[in-house]
Parts: structure tokens; sequence; C-alpha cells
């Protein structure tokens, strides 16, 4: 037994995975026998038994010696002279690349796509609103007023595919796949006109219904998408001839090739299992409608000749699903344009999710190279005592590095297509994930290590090829030298300014915060500006019970007296505001004001100003840890774009972040 723990130990080190890993107290931790054999079985790495591991370790070392070989399709390709092995910058998106100048000195806004207001509840001339969740047309038109006032980007929420025929899975962090759009970005006027799609609404009843949804404060994802899809559908039916003949669709729908294709097949099959199975999965046959590893055996493989079947048989929906991946991509595609015709330098920033549900239609069309049977998670640390599991797929190292890589690529091209910048959600990714084998425990993971130096290389070559910046989120606790290899690349780390503090929990001056990162006040999952300073989020966490080992909402209270202190003192030494602390519960004017100013000053290439802060909202996108407790991915702006940056508080802040931004600026 012993003998084949420690062939089984080896097996494992050879596959990248770590057979210990350290906790966030220091402890170090041994990984199960069970938790390396699942994760090998997940691998391909049989090892069951000495044999299956003689075998499993055997298979690996001759992968590793064809990959040395000269020319083997593992290997990246070169960069080609004279092009350095560096990202595109911000410095080169302004077109000032000298090393003698100075660094720019750029902001942005971070915004979430789907709370974005078109129109009022009221509508425009049709009257029928935005159909009740923020769209690609309310994009660029953020895009257009932010670059009025200065704005040299947009970064925006995930815009992955989503699951159309389940309108309950809305978060942009769990997609589908990540190869093409959510539609639900689609402003369904851009099928047809507005006043067609008036007549539709009309024509289906939900006239009414439209407007109720569309001024709306949360949004009712369910009642968002019975109206929204009906609509773009009905239009579809009635226009589909005329878009099918149109020559841009034809060389969309050919570029795409076979990724597109399946997509398509995906979405038209999903909803036919879920509409024949019900939304319980008691269907007649016992297969339940979440999830193509769900479905019946045959559909299963993308190239069955059932799923031909289908496709012939079902040709309107196949043909709608390609229709409304060319309205998402014309959408986004025209809001990034919107935003460098406006002076935008960088344009959009593309998000990326680290993962996508292993029950979509990325993970069905790529199984070979997907990891089915695990999901990336976090191990056990101070905050979360029982670990975290994300519930997403990832990619194998194996299957990439066999073929060049060409998964990731395939991934960055498709983040890139209609952007100038690309933020990769934990970054860390690209080294090394927690994995958890299905069905066990977030603690019961382990570590597995990714070809760093490769897919930094194909990030670099893919940042050059389409003239992107790119920035990682960094943030949490990283191996040391990772940071410096990021920013050997070219690649921007993240820091919030809730973390920025020294030896004495004191918040970092300005000028001692690091060059080669973006800065933010805060981010999705984190409370706002306002929020912070009145304690929402600990009110949040009190009345949902979230609290970590040793945390009280009294101890959590008093912690946060003492940093709003800490922060108002930060603040009023970088000159960014005057008087006394403002009370937790008064108006947070002046935090935020003084907040935007304060990260100007820092010497950061850029910052981002989150949307929620510019608006002064208490509440924040998500609350980690919780699904339908809190109004996750649901919260709407308070007022349409591009009015939300034309009211005197959001234009004051914007005058103060700019203001920062040339505080102190190094001459050029």
């Amino acid at each position: 037994m012993k003998d084949r723990d420690t062939a089984l130990a080896a097996l494992a080190t050879a596959a990248g995975i770590a057979t210990a890993w350290e906790d966030a107290a220091g402890q170090p931790h041994e990984v199960s026998p069970d938790t390396l054999r699942a994760l090998l079985a997940v691998l391909d790495l049989p090892a069951g038994s000495v044999a299956q591991i003689r075998e499993s370790h055997d298979r690996l070392a001759r992968e590793d010696r064809l990959a040395r070989e000269p020319g083997a399709p593992s290997q990246v390709p070169p960069l080609a002279p004279p092009v350095p092995d560096r990202c595109f910058s911000l410095a080169d998106a302004t077109g000032d690349s000298n090393p003698r100048h100075s660094d720019p000195r750029l902001w942005g806004i971070a915004a979430q796509l789907y709370s974005l207001r078109r129109h009022d509840g009221a509508g425009d001339g049709a009257g029928h609103g935005d159909l009740g969740c923020g769209d690609t047309t309310a994009l660029a038109s953020l895009a257009r007023a932010a670059a009025a006032q200065g704005a040299a980007c947009i970064g925006v929420s995930p815009v992955h595919a989503l699951f159309d025929a389940d309108p309950l899975s809305y978060s942009p962090y769990s997609p589908s796949s990540r190869l093409f759009l959510n539609t639900m970005i689609i402003d369904a006027d851009a099928i047809a006109g507005a006043d067609e799609t008036a007549r539709s609404l009309d024509r289906l009843g939900l006239g009414a219904k439209a407007r109720r949804v569309a001024a709306e404060p949360l949004i009712d994802w369910p009642a968002v998408a019975r109206v929204k899809q009906a609509v773009m559908h009905d239009l579809l039916a009635r226009h589909g001839a005329r878009i099918e003949a149109d020559p841009d669709y034809r060389g969309f729908a050919a570029a795409g090739g076979d990724a597109l294709a399946d997509h398509a097949r995906f979405e038209a099959i999903d909803a036919h299992m879920r509409a024949t199975h019900g939304a319980d999965g008691t269907g007649t046959d016992g297969h339940p409608p979440h999830g193509w590893r769900g479905w019946p055996e045959a559909f299963r493989d993308p190239r069955s000749p059932a799923v031909a079947a289908f496709a012939r048989d079902h040709q309107d929906a196949v043909a709608r699903a390609l229709m409304l991946q060319w309205q998402a991509s014309r959408g986004l595609s025209a809001a990034h344009q919107a935003a460098r015709d406006a002076g935008m330098p960088v344009g959009l920033i593309a998000d990326l999710a680290i993962g996508v549900d292993g029950s979509g239609a990325q993970a069905w069309s790529h199984q070979d190279q997907m990891l089915i049977g695990a999901t990336i998670g976090a191990p056990p640390d101070l905050f979360n005592p029982l670990g975290q599991n994300w519930g997403l797929a990832a990619f194998s190292p194996r299957a990439l590095a066999a073929s060049g890589h060409a998964a990731y690529i395939q991934m960055l091209r498709a983040a890139l297509r209609h952007a100038g910048g690309i933020r990769i959600d934990h970054i860390l990714g690209l080294m090394r994930l927690w994995l958890i084998p299905e069905g066990a425990a977030p603690a019961e993971g382990a570590y597995l290590r990714y070809p760093l130096q490769d897919l930094l290389h194909a990030t670099v070559l893919e940042s050059r090829r389409h003239h992107a910046v790119v920035i990682g989120e960094d943030l949490g606790t990283v191996p040391a030298g990772f940071r410096d290899m990021l920013g050997a690349h070219g690649i921007l780390g993240t820091r919030v300014l809730w973390f920025e503090r020294d030896a004495g929990d004191n918040f970092l001056p300005p000028d001692r915060w690091e060059r080669s990162v973006v800065a933010t006040a805060t981010t999705h999952d984190l409370p706002t500006t306002a929020g912070w300073w009145a304690g929402a989020d600990i009110d949040w966490r009190e009345r949902l019970g979230l609290f970590g080992p040793g945390e009280t909402s009294e101890s959590l209270r008093e912690l946060r007296a003492l940093d709003r202190s800490r922060l108002w003192s930060a603040l009023d030494a970088a000159g960014s505001v005057d008087g006394i602390e403002p009370a937790p519960h008064a108006s947070a004017d002046p935090v935020i004001d003084g907040t935007l100013n304060f990260l100007g000053q820092t010497p950061t290439p850029l910052v981002l100003a989150p949307l929620e802060d510019l608006a002064g909202l208490g509440d924040q996108p998500n609350l980690p840890g919780t699904i339908a407790e809190h109004p996750n991915w649901r919260r709407r702006m308070p007022a349409p774009v591009p009015d939300l940056l034309e009211t005197p508080a959001a234009r004051r802040r914007l005058s103060r972040l700019g203001s920062g931004r040339r505080h102190k600026g190094d001459p050029s």
C-alpha cells in the first residue's frame, strides 16, 4: 500500500497536481490519495492500481518527450521581430511609448452592462423602454458621455454567453461559453427598428409588461427574459429572411465555423430538452433538462448523427441562435466603435471569467479541452473556513499543451474581438487552480499546475495582434514573484483602495502605490464607497450570518469606525478632503469625491471609477457567498445614460478624478 501511495504521489506530481498545500495560517496539509486518484482520472490518467499508475506515468513521459521535439504542436509560435515580449500598453494606446516620457495617467469607468438604463420607464417615442436590462446601445451612449468628459476606457462586466433557455442562470461569471455572447445584451430595436419592436410588443400583448420591467430598480430576470426573448424571436421570425441574405451575416456565420454552429445547436437542443422535461427535470425518460451530461446519450456528442438530425429537424431554432449571436456581436462592435470614435484611446475593456459552467455549450462542444468531473474553487481560508466551490469547469492543461494552447488562444480572440483591452479574472489561474473532484467538499481539492509561461506568451501574442491592453485581477495572496512575472510581460495588476495598507494598517498615500497596476476604489464583489462608509456590507453580513471565525457585528463595526478615521486621515493628508470626518450615516459625498481625487493622484497609468460610486450608490452588485439571499447581478442604475453622467454629483466626481490625474503630474 505504501509503495502504491508513493507511486500515486509521483504520478500526481508529474501531472502537475500538488500533493500538499499550505493554508492562510501557514499550516501544511496533505492531499488525500482519494483526491489524487479522482483528479488524475479527470485528467485521463487512471490511477486505480499499480499497473494503471505505471501506464499513466509512461504516457506522460512519452507526451513530454514529444512536446520537446522541434516544431511540436504544443509550442506557441514565437513573436515576430521586432515586437517585444510584452503586451500592448496604455502608452502604446495613447501613441506615446517613448520610454523617456512619463507613463500615461488615464482614467476610465467600470460598469455592469446589465445595470445600464437606455431610457427611463416611459421609453422613447415608441414608448417601450429598454425591455428591462442594459444593452449595447446603452453601453455606446455611456461610452460617448464618458469620452466627452475625458475617459479613456469603459471596463465592462463579462458579456459571455449564458443559457438562453434558463433565465435564472444570470451570473456573468458563470457562463455557458466564453466563446460567444450573452444575447440579453442585444438592443431589440437594432433588429428592425424601434417602431417594429413596438408593433411586436402590441402583437404579443407585452407592451405594459415591457414598460413595467424597464422601470424596476431590480432586474427580474425571468420576467425580463420572457419579454425580451419573445420580442426578439418574433422580430427574427418576421425579418429572418432579410437577415440571412445580408452579406455581413453570411460572413459572420462562415467565420464562426464549427464553433459557432456548435453553439447554435447547443442552444436549440438545450431549449428543447428543458421544454420537453419541464423545469423540475421530471421528464418521462428521466433525463434532467439542465446540462448536456443529463441529455440522452446520443446527444452528448456534438458530432453524433442524433445532433445532426436534430439540427436538420429544428433549422429555425438553430438559425435563430445564429442570428442572435450576430445581433449581439454587431451591437458590441458598435459600442466599441462608438467609444473609439468619441476619442477613447482604449475603448471597451472586456472581462474574462475564470471558467465556464460544465453543463454549458463550451464544455459540450470542447469536451476534449475541458476537465469534466472537477470544478474550480478555493481552499479553506480565514473568511471561508469550509473553502469555496465556484461550480466552474477549467481547461485541461494536458489538452492545452498538446494543441499549442489553441483553446486558450481561441478564447482570448473571442474576448478581444470587440474590445481594446481585457481584464483576466483570477489571473493566478494561469499558474494554478484549486480543483475539487465532483461530489467532494471544497477542502478535498488540490492545486493543479498550468503552463504559466506558455499562457503568458500566448497572452502577449494576442495583445499585440489586437492592440489591446491586458489587466490581471491579482488580488489576495499570490505566490512570491508572480506579480513581477506579470509586470515583466506588460500585464497590469489590480489594486483596490480598501486593501492598500502599510504595516500599521494605515492607508498608503498616493505616492506609495505601485506604478504597473490599475487603481480602483472597489470591485463588483466589494462594497461601494458609500456602502463601505455606512457599513452596508456589515449590515448584510449580519442579516445573513456571513461571519468568519471570531467575527461579530460589533467587532466589525468597531474596526470599520477605526478604518473610516484612517481613510479620512489619508484623504486629508493628500489634500483630497477638508473639514471634519462625516458621520457613518451622513452623506458620503465628501468621501466619494475625495476618494476619486486621491486615486487620481496615484502614479498608476489607469484609474477605474466604478459607476456605482459615480452615482453615489450604497449597494454592491454582488455579495460573495450568497445566491438568492442578496440581489446579485440585478441592480440597475437610478437614471438612464447619458443623463447618469450629467448630474452635478457625477460631473463633480469626474472633475475631481481628472484633477487628481493632473495633480503632481510628471513632465513629458
